[in-house]
């Protein structure tokens, strides 16, 4: 799987020699995730402005996160961070039925773009590198995209052909989101067979996440899939001693979360009614106890 990636990387080193442009930095993807092993040395025919030194991060607890007992993400009535559907009146809700504002398709659009919103919250914070100790670049972003759009396409297979047809609408903003993504990391020319590549990425890690929450999976499966798909540079071997605390506190978010997206009900899955837990109170949380609070 991971060697997609390679493939990948010679693409966009291959078209920036020929059009003699500095491969957008974000889109180093071999840049070492994890910040506390050191940054690999670059053949010397790289740009110095593509390699990324290591951010310095607050010193995170990992052993002691992620234990507590799961339960609902759904946000209660009256939270300032619901989405709620627009209610028309009159001449202005019969008009808006006309355009099939209000036909399930619509309600179910509006849905996937809620939840998807929520995805993005989490990914897009830098929380989540805090917390896991990973440098936040292309290959971490994408590969924490693909993880919280797995657990929630996880959840959605419970509710039978309705999660499916939801989970398609979920999947195309997804792509158009990636789109832009790596258009705006600079890559312009082949975007197509880029896109197809970060495709077959997508769909291999599904399926190793997807098997390692079997109940017959070895115990530290999950734990392997995370290191070779976020972690790892090259997707070999077991967790290097610098990130293995980091990568099985990954493993237990990713079950916990799991479990509390299961616990959530219908209503607020498919309205996006929903927070994913918040790393950022876990990071307060971390403070307090260094303090002795």
């Amino acid at each position: 799987m991971l060697s997609r990636w390679s493939r990948s990387a010679s693409v966009i080193w291959q078209l920036g020699a020929l059009q003699r442009v500095v491969v957008p930095e974000e889109l180093h993807l071999f840049g070492r995730s994890h910040s506390q092993v050191p940054t690999a040395a670059a053949p010397a025919s790289y740009p110095d402005s593509v390699l990324r030194q290591p951010s310095s991060k607050p010193e995170v607890k990992l052993n002691s996160l992620f234990w507590s007992k799961p339960c609902s993400l759904a946000l209660p009535h009256g939270s300032p961070m619901r989405i709620e559907e627009p209610q028309y009146e009159g001449l202005r809700r019969i008009i808006f039925r006309l355009l099939l504002f209000y036909s399930k398709q619509s309600r179910s659009i509006r849905g996937a773009n809620a939840v998807y919103k929520r995805i993005i919250l989490q990914v897009d914070k830098p929380a989540i590198y805090d917390v896991f100790n990973l440098e936040k670049t292309f290959k971490t972003t994408f590969s924490m995209l693909v993880l919280h759009m797995w657990l929630f396409l996880r959840r959605l297979k419970e509710e039978g052909k309705e999660g499916s047809e939801f989970g398609q609408h979920l999947y195309e903003i997804y792509n158009h989101d990636l789109e832009m993504r790596v258009s705006k990391a600079g890559v312009n020319l082949l975007l197509i067979k880029w896109m197809k590549e970060l495709e077959k990425i997508f769909y291999g890690n599904i399926v190793v996440y997807d098997d390692a929450m079997k109940p017959d999976a070895k115990h530290d499966e999950l734990t392997n899939a995370i290191w070779r798909n976020i972690f790892s540079d090259d997707g070999t071997g077991p967790p290097d001693d610098a990130a293995t605390t980091a990568v099985q506190a990954m493993s237990r978010y990713t079950r916990r979360e799991s479990t509390c997206l299961s616990l959530t009900d219908k209503d607020a899955i498919f309205s996006g009614n929903f927070l994913f837990t918040s790393l950022e109170l876990q990071n307060k949380y971390q403070k307090l106890q260094k303090k002795g609070l």
